[in-house]
């Protein structure tokens, strides 16, 4: 039988400063991670990839959001108990490590990691397709390359340098966001003056073929496409272990992110299908986003979208290289990668850990230009699950670190999961219930995602375990000695 994990009290750093063990520094402001925690939900994903979904579910893709939106609210409430009680830069796979044992926290901490690095590649191109649009002077992979160096050297500067660029971009996410719900809306019930919008009214949502067209089970293939677009929302976990309040941050965090989804997720989707008929040929052609600006009148909606795209791309960039280099800073400090990953800068900067993962970024934004149907592919599938394997290990540790909490420490258990453990164990279900659908979608690649990303993952865990044998190997012979 296994000994209960007990909860550890964060080191003293090389200042004296307690924060979490490490020569980290606390230097995002609360306003760095509000804007972080508001901006962390909207990935370029949602302006990109809405228009598939609506073409799959029609109105119903709303229930979609719904169903993932109040999924992620669940695991967030999960994370921000957990972290409350015990904010790190590792987050989740910290966790994992003391609910689960160092098998968990290692195989996690590195698919997340794995994941974030070919969300670099993908992100980087994004952009530089954008950005070759407008100069094309400059070719597509010398965008990515100066996108890349300087968001790099942001994020080598400081922790405060990573959140003052996160704040600006996150911001104008958020205005433009805001903005476009409160026209489209205005203009969905006709109050709107000067503007051409014979085609909006919540009759689209109905009139063409009812709300779920294509039936119900599209609600689920419309999960399918959606339930990517949420990851991101655990980054704030992270961040707070940088911040001057850590538990004031993960807790603001995580009680605002049901108003989060609500606003940015469903109201500005609702918009979308409120605005068009949700089989209009524009969506398909134009992206749900541009083609809902164009029905208004709007001149350069194209552009005018291309610039939000933009500065969500480079958000997730900037957050996604951060988030990276966070996670394997923790693993470093856990003996799960090399000690120089652990190693800061007088600024608190985990250098090296930011330049190994801008240098796999950089091999995977090669592949994706060298070999985008075979080698990126690859990689692009088998990390496409790895949000619901973190998802799964929240649930897991959560289950467990409660009663560890409650037995050590209950004056910690400042965020508190409802109906815990019925709660918790109702989004296992869910989330298994999802890779198991995945698995019998051959038509959105879901299967080839799936069946990826586990043999990833059992690779990951093999090295785990096999690490974890030596290790207790190489103490039985200390012992002995």
């Amino acid at each position: 039988m296994t000994s209960q994990p007990t909860l550890t009290k964060p080191e003293e750093g090389p200042a004296g400063s307690s924060q979490t063990g490490s020569g980290l520094q606390a230097g995002l402001k609360n306003r760095h991670l509000s804007m972080i925690a508001i901006g962390g939900v909207i990935g370029a994903g949602l302006f990109v990839g809405s228009s598939s979904g609506i073409a799959t579910a029609g109105p119903g893709i709303l229930l979609s959001y719904a169903l993932v939106g109040t999924l992620v609210v669940l695991v967030m409430r999960m994370l921000g108990e957990m972290s409350a009680a015990n904010p790190t830069s590792g987050s989740f796979s910290a966790h994992a490590d003391r609910a689960l044992g160092p098998w968990a926290g290692f195989s996690i901490g590195w698919l997340y990691w794995f994941f974030w690095v070919v969300v670099l590649a993908v992100e980087a191109t994004a952009g530089a397709k954008i950005l070759e649009g407008w100069i094309p002077a400059v070719p597509q992979w010398g965008w990515a390359l100066i996108v890349m160096v300087v968001l790099t050297a942001t994020n080598l500067a400081s922790v405060g340098s990573y959140g003052e660029f996160e704040f600006w971009f996150a911001g104008i996410k958020v205005v433009a966001i805001a903005a476009f719900i409160v026209v489209g809306g205005l203009a969905v019930f006709g109050v709107l003056p000067g503007v051409d919008s014979d085609q909006a009214g919540l009759g689209n949502l109905t009139d063409h073929g009812g709300f779920l067209p294509h039936g119900a089970g599209a609600i689920l293939t419309g999960v399918l496409l959606v339930v990517f677009s949420f990851m991101g929302s655990e980054i704030p976990t992270l961040a707070a272990g940088e911040s001057e309040d850590p538990q004031r941050a993960v807790t603001k965090a995580t009680n605002s992110i049901i108003w989060r989804i609500a606003v940015f997720y469903l109201g500005s989707i609702f918009v979308v299908v409120t605005l068009l008929p949700w089989d209009a040929q524009s969506i398909v052609d134009q992206g749900s986003y541009v083609a809902a600006l164009d029905s208004l009148g709007i001149p350069n909606a194209g552009e005018i979208m291309n610039f939000i795209v933009l500065t969500s791309v480079l958000s997730c960039l900037n957050s996604g290289l951060y988030t990276a280099s966070r996670m394997a800073f923790s693993l470093g400090q856990r003996g799960d990668a090399p000690k120089a990953f652990a190693r800061t800068t007088r600024r608190g900067v985990p250098q090296t850990a930011i330049l190994s993962s801008v240098v796999f970024g950089f091999v995977a934004v090669f592949f994706n230009y060298k070999f985008p149907d075979t080698v990126f592919l690859f990689l692009l599938n088998s990390s496409g699950a790895v949000a619901l394997f973190v998802w799964l290990a929240i649930c897991f540790s959560q289950l467990r670190l409660r009663k560890i909490i409650q037995a050590e420490a209950p004056e910690k258990l400042v965020v508190r999961m409802w109906l815990y453990p019925y709660l918790t164990w109702a989004a296992v279900a869910v989330i298994v219930f999802v890779l198991g659908y995945m698995l019998t979608d051959t038509e959105h690649d879901g299967r080839s995602t799936v069946l990826l990303s586990l043999l990833v993952a059992a690779l990951v865990l093999v090295v785990a375990f096999v690490k974890q044998r030596i290790t207790a190997t190489r103490k039985a012979a200390a012992g002995k000695g």
